[in-house]
């Protein structure tokens, strides 16, 4: 029997009180501000900023604030349509739910499995970032030379830590961690505002000789990377007070914060070494650009300060992610999709301890694997990494598109709703974001630095996950009917 097509927000289930009731996650936990601090940490604005944003520059001129704008309203129409849905998805497996929901459950179950491949390949390269940087830093600045598995190792026993309390205590954290990031970049554009730039503040960037550009490629291609976790708001949809409101209100801030805070500070950045120069300050040396910025036109406290908060940016995503992928496990096991041990939920901390375990020793023991055969932390093991995991939400979001236009049309019952977010927005999204992966796949060394071979490697890898998954669900109608038809449909948490 499927549920009713109807909207969700009063069919909440009462918590499970006294002392024979099962845990469960914290309903009613997270306001709005605390589900846009847990996506927009995800993104780690000031390492994608300082890290990537200068290769940007570098291949795409100065016409790279576009491509983070345009990447922005792309997602805008992406966010469209996925918030429409919402109201009608009780379950908090996100892209697997929605997906099952709207274009059956063989994909949806294909879609659980790239999830949590994706979330995971994100989560545990940038483990290697985090070493990578944490050891420059403490080196810089404190002269203690250790080398970066031994950051990477602290890193994965604090994100477990704040990952088994409660959710509250990770939100506090995030929203502290994410501020101060905010503010070093605040602080650099206003410096450099200010000052009135190189060579005095300009358009440039946005006119049409430098944005429609064949170059462009290249920096819309390292722009959809930056945006990567927003669409975790539906995740959270179990801690959310009153979900039908706070998760398609935290979608739209996210995006929009991202998209336009990209776009001013990458123009900002354009600014400070002028539109004549900034190419070639990228080209010589694209990992200082910011820092350079910083200290010309802060200072080197400021520069100091930046490197020592691009290490709790990373860590903020890091748990960012975490917390991710636990809520993906948990309803997957919940569901009797992966064992069920792995869904269970402490009794004190409302937290899904079992799929934090699971996932930090995983993450342990690829940093384990790739320290013991000597790769490179920052261009091996993340950027090796991290790619499928980009390549694998591109996926995931471009499905979630299609599966909204499907289900809008498939449900008579939900012919009230506006035909633009339920169709035209939708659609729009599916196309360009199809464009977006085939961009982001052909253009993978710039990702990788890699040769073919590695890359298309690292490709396959996202229709590989997805075809198991779809075979997995071909194989549990047979053998587990009763399992199959429960799918992406309940509450896990209802009881």
């Amino acid at each position: 029997m499927t549920e009713p097509l109807v909207p969700t927000a009063s069919q909440q289930p009462p918590q499970a009180t006294g002392p024979g009731a099962s845990p469960h996650l914290q309903r009613g936990t997270l306001g709005l501000a605390d589900i846009v601090f847990f996506v927009v940490a995800a993104a780690a604005p000031l390492t994608v900023m300082a890290g990537i944003a200068p290769l940007a520059i570098l291949f795409g001129g100065i016409g790279a604030p576009v491509a983070y704008l345009a990447i922005g309203v792309l997602l805008c129409f992406f966010a469209a349509g996925f918030t429409a849905m919402t109201p009608y998805i009780r379950n908090a497996g996100a892209f697997y739910s929605y997906i099952a929901r709207g274009l059956g459950r063989p994909a949806g179950l294909g879609a659980a499995l790239l999830a949590v491949f994706s979330y995971n390949a994100l989560q545990i390269g940038t483990f290697g970032a985090f070493g990578f940087f944490a050891a420059g830093t403490v080196n810089d600045l404190l002269g203690v030379d250790l080398p970066w598995p031994v950051y990477a190792f602290a890193g994965i026993a604090v994100v477990w830590f704040l990952g088994f309390r409660s959710i509250n205590l990770g939100a506090k954290v995030l929203a502290a961690l994410l501020i101060a990031e905010t503010a070093v970049l605040v602080l650099l554009a206003g410096a450099i505002l200010i000052k009135g730039g190189a060579s005095g503040l300009s358009l440039d960037s946005f006119a049409p000789s430098h944005v429609f550009t064949s170059q462009m490629s290249a920096p819309l291609g390292l722009a959809v990377a930056a945006f990567i976790g927003f669409e975790a708001t539906a995740i959270y949809r179990e801690e959310a007070r009153d979900p039908d409101r706070t998760v398609p209100r935290a979608t739209y801030l996210a995006v929009g914060f991202l998209g336009l805070f990209y776009t001013f500070v990458v123009w900002v950045i354009v600014q400070a070494f002028g539109s004549a120069q900034a190419v070639g300050a990228a080209a010589r040396n694209p990992a200082e650009m910011f820092f350079t910025a910083m200290t010309r036109y802060v200072g080197g406290w400021a520069t100091d300060l930046q490197r020592v908060l691009i290490v709790t940016s990373l860590l903020a995503s890091l748990l960012a992610f975490h917390n991710a992928i636990t809520r993906y496990v948990h309803v997957l096991a919940a569901e009797h999709t992966l064992p069920a041990g792995l869904g269970r939920i402490h009794p004190r901390h409302g937290s899904p301890w079992s799929a934090g375990i699971a996932q930090t020793l995983l993450a342990a023991v690829v940093v384990a694997v790739f320290a013991a055969i000597g790769a490179h932390p920052y261009n091996q093991f993340l950027l090796w990494v991290n790619t499928p995991g980009v390549v694998g939400i591109l996926a995931l979001q471009t499905l979630a598109a299609c599966s909204v236009v499907s289900f809008f049309r498939r449900n008579p019952a939900t012919r009230g709703e506006s035909g633009l977010r339920t169709l035209v927005a939708p659609a729009v999204a599916a196309v360009l974001l199809t464009v977006t992966t085939g961009l982001v796949c052909t253009r993978l060394d710039l990702f990788t630095g890699a040769g073919p071979a590695v890359n298309w490697t690292l490709v396959a890898l996202t229709p590989a996950v997805f075809l198991t998954g779809v075979v997995l669900a071909a194989r549990m109608r047979r053998r587990r009917p009763h399992v199959y038809a429960k799918l992406a449909t309940t509450d896990v948490d209802a009881g």
